[in-house]
Formats: structure tokens, sequence, C-alpha cells
């Protein structure tokens, strides 16, 4: 297992590759004695847990590296965010291919759907901020990304960083929506219930399960009735119409133990 785990490693993060993604993407960033490759390799050990710092895996390999470590920083630090962004399309292309492979693979979660799950990723803060701001919940954030988690295949197939950290999930949606292709079912909390990016999967062709955000204006289209009921509540549905014109599915359920956040019922929309 270990071998083969190696194996797939290498032929991810193969040098010549991940050089070539570099020259294709990056806009202002150049190479020359400091190869993104290298780079990838140090954070890689990092991430692998081989060692617990960026500058603890310098120390280890600063002979191989051959820049300073000033200069290491430099450079990780100028990453662009497209190049984040390329970097995880890549891998998760390179591991769809040897997943393809093994048959489990091949059965899918939802007949007919490409299902896709859509959340935000928020770095919290850390020790690493200037001392004097440690406290300070106003202090500067770190960047957050929307990452996309194929659940089928247990691999996250899309990211869109953002350098703000104080900015809002909303407004990465429209580039989420260039990504949307017809027949994926997009799966989302209820922040990213909004009636324009509900409208344009539907208008893509594709499909939503949401969670229901307070905010949204919709027009009864049928009364709520009852579908049913299990061990966690009662299920009610309905049609309803958003301003935009589309009719959806409103599903509530009335549950039998309240969430932690207090929420005595749960409210999801379906196209």
């Amino acid at each position: 297992m270990t071998v083969m785990v190696r194996a797939m490693m290498e032929r991810i993060f193969a040098p010549d590759l991940l050089d070539q993604l570099f020259e294709e993407t990056a806009q202002q960033q150049y190479q020359r004695e400091l190869l993104f490759s290298t780079v990838v390799g140090l954070m890689s050990l990092v991430v692998c847990g081989m060692y617990p710092s960026l500058n603890a895996a310098y120390k280890g390999f600063e002979k191989v590296v051959g820049v300073s470590k000033v200069a290491l920083y430099a450079k990780v630090n100028g990453l662009e965010p497209k190049l984040s962004q390329a970097l995880v399309r890549y891998s998760s292309e390179q591991l769809l291919a040897v997943q393809a492979e093994f048959p489990a693979a091949a059965v899918p979660l939802l007949a007919g759907y490409e299902v896709r799950i859509i959340d935000g990723n928020h770095i919290a803060a850390t020790e690493h901020r200037l001392k004097v701001l440690r406290n300070e919940s106003a202090g500067a954030l770190p960047g957050h990304t929307l990452s996309v988690l194929d659940p089928q295949r247990s691999l996250v197939v899309d990211v869109f960083p953002c350098e703000d950290g104080h900015a809002q999930e909303r407004a990465l949606l429209p580039q989420v929506l260039e990504q949307v292709q017809p027949q994926q079912l997009w799966i989302a909390d209820r922040n990213f219930c909004t009636r324009d990016f509900l409208s344009q999967i539907a208008q893509r062709q594709a499909y939503f399960i949401i969670r229901e955000h307070q905010q949204l204006g919709w027009q009864e289209v049928t009364p709520l009735v009852s579908a049913g009921e299990n061990e966690s509540g009662r299920l009610f549905e309905q049609q309803v119409q958003l301003s935009s014109g589309i009719r959806i599915r409103r599903i509530v359920i009335a549950l039998e133990q309240v969430t932690r956040h207090g929420d005595e019922q749960v409210s999801v929309l379906t196209n």
C-alpha cells in the first residue's frame, strides 16, 4: 500500500508537469533558481505531516532547494490564487484517472447526476498573527475559499480562492456558475441560497438542493402538504415561484429534535 501511495504521489507531483502548469497559469511570477515543483514538494512534506512547518522542511532540504529561506518564503507568499486553483484542478484530474481503474468508482451516488457539494473554507486566525492582534476579533484574517467536493469519489475537484478574509462567500458565486455543467446536482447550505444562483443553475440545465435562506423571497403556488414522516420528523412539501419566474419544490422538515443552532425545522429548495 505504501508503495502504491508513493507511486500515486510521484505521478501527481511530477516536477516537469508542475513546472509546466506554472508556466501556463502564472501571470506575474516567474521561475529562475527556485522552481514551482520544488515549492510544492516542500509543502507536500508539511501537508503529509513529515515536517511540522515549511521552515522545518526547508532546513531538512536546504542544499537541495538551493536558495535562501527568504527567497523561499517570498515565492510562497507571492503565489497567485489562480495558481492554487489550477493546482487543485490538475491534481483532481490526475486522481480521477487513477480512480477510474477501480470498479467502485463506476457506481454513481445518484444515478444520472454528477453530484457536487460546495462550501466555504475559512482559515481561522492562528498564533502566527502579530502578538498584539491575536486576541483582537477585528484583526486581519487569512483568505478563504469555496471548495467543491465530488462526494462519490471523496475528492475536492475545484476551489475558488479569495485573498480577502472578510469578503462574503457570495461574491465568488459568479465564478462558480462558470463551472456549472448540465446534469450536475449542486448541494449547498443556506448561505448559497440566492435568487440569481438558483435561477442560473437551472438555466444551465443543472440542478440544486440548497437549504432555504430566510431572506429569499418566493410566492406560494401550492399549499404546504404532508408527505410522510420518519424518526427524524415530519415532512412537508409545496411548489413555490421565485421572482425570476422559475418554479421549484420547497421541502420542509419539522424536526423531532432541534438542531445545535436551535432550529425546529429545516427548509430545502430544489428543482
